[in-house]
């Protein structure tokens, strides 16, 4: 067997990157820098009436991919151990990502139905001469993927080529690409059938999931996000940067992807419930001493600015409960003084800024 690290290096990129391990147990132990790590809150409160009986084991294996296994009920594996897993055909190794009780749970969460699917079995715990075939394996998928990219380059196909997945019975291999177009890459297939001797499966990604293989440093100066720890994608909006208050200049927006930066759903719903408290931004205040219209809010101190119509310069900020009392007042013919009498602190409102300074004052 190799040494530790050469696993380290080879193995790195499947979750592996403090890893020990042990030829007697073949299990990866303190493989806790995985962003496909899960927390088994449920560990050591198995069902006693699942004893003797076949369980389902979740299993990761490169590039944020995880699936369900069927154990049989003789082999008792442990988180992070190494099996070896049925694929259609052959083999393929893979880490115990998740056993037990809450294995379940994670099926109902993400809607997998072994009874819709073909579920495949766990075979054995990886034996030693697997780890070596799949160590040999792992080795030429930098290689492979820089041939890959020669390759497309020389058929003039309009596609990227981000990863490239061998299968630990070094008899199939995943190329994943991102395009922009329809590419018709069956000639591609045959040239790389031919130089590296493999049973090839496309697999087209979107440019979320490129970011998170190829990862990268965002603006705020940490890892990005996806190639850390998020492995699911949620839609994100101009909403989101609105409800926020952040300006809409889609270059301090976007991500590294090109699309809106999956961070902004982060603060979403705090902010949604901040701004259930308040009325809404159109309503106008009515006073003896003319009409007041809102012009920005202030969400987690819970304050409205309101100006009035004819000195639109001269804001004023009032609590959210002031704003609600003038309203009430405003319903039944009655109005105010003035909002003044009201109001928390003023604000004089600065000469318009210079080209894009407005847009990242708001922004930061």
């Amino acid at each position: 067997m190799e040494n530790r690290d050469s696993i380290n290096q080879n193995t790195g990129n499947r979750g592996c990157c403090v890893v020990d391990i042990k030829a007697e147990e073949y299990s990866v132990n303190q493989a806790r820098c995985c962003k496909l790590n899960s927390f088994n809150w449920l560990s050591g409160y198995d069902d006693p009436g699942q004893e003797g009986k076949e369980q389902y084991v979740e299993v990761r294996f490169k590039n944020g991919r995880k699936d369900f296994f069927l154990c049989p009920p003789e082999l008792h594996l442990k988180e992070n151990e190494i099996v070896t897993v049925e694929t259609s055909p052959g083999h393929d190794i893979g880490i115990v990502a998740l056993t037990g009780t809450l294995v379940e749970q994670q099926m109902a969460r993400k809607n997998y139905n072994p009874d819709r699917s073909e579920i495949k079995k766990v075979y054995r715990h990886a034996r030693l001469s697997d780890i070596e075939k799949w160590m040999a394996a792992v080795s030429l998928e930098k290689q492979t993927l820089h041939g890959t990219r020669r390759i497309a380059g020389e058929l003039g196909l309009e596609m990227k080529v981000n990863d490239v997945e061998y299968f630990g019975d070094k008899t199939k291999a995943v190329f994943y690409f991102t395009a922009g177009e329809r590419v018709d890459f069956r000639q591609l297939i045959r040239r790389l059938a031919d130089e590296f001797k493999v049973r090839i499966e496309m697999r087209q990604i979107g440019v979320r999931q490129e970011a998170a293989k190829l990862g990268g440093i965002g603006s705020c100066g940490r890892e990005l996000c996806c190639a850390s720890h998020m492995s699911t994608f949620k839609s994100v909006s101009t909403n989101s940067a609105r409800t926020q208050q952040l300006s809409l200049n889609p270059q301090k927006l976007a991500g590294q992807c090109g699309k809106l930066k999956c961070c902004l759903n982060y603060e979403l719903d705090d902010y949604l419930d901040a701004l259930a408290e308040f009325p809404d931004n159109k309503t106008a205040l009515k006073t003896k001493k003319g009409m007041a219209y809102h012009q920005k809010s202030d969400i987690f101190q819970k304050l409205m600015w309101f100006a009035y119509a004819d000195d639109p310069n001269n804001m004023m900020a009032l609590p959210v409960g002031k704003v609600k009392k003038i309203m009430a007042m405003n319903q039944k013919n009655r109005f105010p003084s003035d909002i003044e009498s009201f109001a928390l602190q003023t604000e004089q409102k600065s000469a318009e800024p210079a080209n894009g300074a407005d847009d990242f004052a708001s922004y930061i």
